[in-house]
């Protein structure tokens, strides 16, 4: 049985995922196979909030060259995690604003 740890690898920080703050959207690196539900159980687990949504999108492979060495970038899986009007904000966020 897969934990809330194995689920969710790390949150992503960009200039556009920090932008969806101020809208309770925040932006997650996930497991590949873990599906919107398990993502959903495991945010509000780990982080003690009410989840209203989870959208997902499979990032694909892009091609990298360094040099004369050709290659390609890894498959990973993004969650973009809307909570609830009522919920709080998730605390490892606040202090990036």
């Amino acid at each position: 049985m897969k934990t809330s740890c194995d689920i969710i690898i790390r949150p992503i920080i960009t200039e556009a995922s920090m932008q969806g703050i101020a809208d309770k959207k925040y932006t997650f690196k996930v497991a590949k196979n873990a599906n919107k539900i398990e993502i959903k159980k495991a945010i509000e687990e780990l982080f003690k909030v009410k989840v209203a949504d989870v959208n997902t999108v499979s990032v694909k492979a892009k091609p990298k060259r360094m040099g004369v060495h050709l290659g390609k970038t890894s498959e990973w899986k993004k969650a973009v995690v809307t909570l609830t009007a009522d919920s709080k904000t998730i605390e490892f966020f606040d202090g990036m604003m």
